[in-house]
């Protein structure tokens, strides 16, 4: 006698074909029908140290297999709670399509996916590439309303302009902060020598940002920092990979000692899912070569689906 979960494939998460989750991909972005559309962006051209992370799209998929033995979900003993059960819809839009050397094409095309997950109803999940996809992600909400970033990074990322750029990996929340519907940004994790002089500090808390290093964060604990981000405000996460310590997330382009652990981001992500409505979400900054584990990889895909589990746990609540 052949039991329920004995027949058909058994689908272990080194077979098949590599998409976000082993979910479904839709290569016509007009037939997206999902209540999550995952997007990859493997562009690297914006990074002023280490390139690779045009593979980090490629490698979080291929660690998303990890956590993916059947679409029944995933129990929480410690929560109580099952996580993403098939009644979430995800899929896999594929990537964006990269054009060497050109970020103004480049970028176009990320933003043209993101439209794209927006127009069909679906939550934007962006994987890049370098933090600067995370600028044509927040082109795409300009007729979403209102919202507030969450980013969780070493690097303040609050540059204007360097040498005539605007546009790469060290420009993304200056960009954001320009829009008229980014009210504000909470920027968590930023720490040590960083990206930014002491004027873009200023700057920062000039345009809205509340900024917290690690140490900062740690102190208030998760609860307190989310409570933190304006009441009712709609919420995009912004997740830098080298908001970790690199000793658990070696895999990035530009690693800073002293970053958080895996339950500290986590908890924060519980969080705001509990306390906010979240609108999109970019993961950016994995860069597999640097890594030969693929834990790296492996850390960015937990922590998307499990941010995912959240969001729609609280939701069905």
């Amino acid at each position: 006698m052949t039991h329920g979960y004995d027949s058909g494939r058994l689908d272990l998460p080194f077979v098949g074909i590599a998409t976000f989750g082993k979910r479904p991909y839709v290569a016509d972005w007009s037939l997206i029908d999902a209540d999550v559309a995952v997007l990859g962006a493997p562009f690297d051209a914006g990074t002023q140290y280490r390139s690779g992370a045009r593979f980090g799209p490629r490698a979080v998929r291929e660690a998303s297999t990890l956590f993916s033995f059947g679409h029944a979900g995933a129990y929480d003993h410690e929560d109580d709670a099952t996580y993403l059960g098939g009644d979430v819809r995800i899929v896999d839009m594929g990537d964006a399509d990269i054009v060497h050397t050109d970020t103004i094409k480049s970028h176009a095309n990320i933003e043209t996916g993101v439209r794209a997950a927006l127009a069909a109803g679906a939550l934007p999940v962006t994987i890049g590439g370098d933090h600067s996809i995370n600028i044509p992600c927040i082109n795409a909400f300009d007729d979403q309303g209102d919202i507030h970033i969450l980013q969780i990074d070493a690097h303040l990322d609050f540059v204007d302009e360097r040498h005539g750029v605007r546009n790469g990996h060290g420009n993304p929340m200056r960009r954001a902060a320009d829009k008229p519907y980014v009210t504000g940004l909470t920027q968590v994790g930023i720490r040590n020598v960083s990206s930014t002089a002491k004027e873009g500090y200023e700057d920062a808390r000039k345009m809205g940002s509340d900024i917290l290093s690690v140490r900062q964060q740690r102190a208030l604990g998760a609860v307190q920092t989310i409570a933190r981000i304006p009441d009712g405000a709609k919420v995009y996460i912004t997740i830098d990979i080298d908001a970790f310590c690199p000793s658990i997330a070696p895999g990035t382009g530009t690693p800073s000692h002293g970053g958080f652990l895996y339950y500290e981001v986590l908890e924060m992500l519980q969080q705001v899912a509990k306390t906010h409505t979240i609108v999109g979400i970019d993961l950016v900054e994995v860069a597999p070569d640097y890594d030969p584990t693929g834990s790296t990889s492996i850390l960015a895909a937990q922590i998307l689906l499990n941010l995912l589990g959240f969001i729609f746990h609280e939701r069905s609540a």
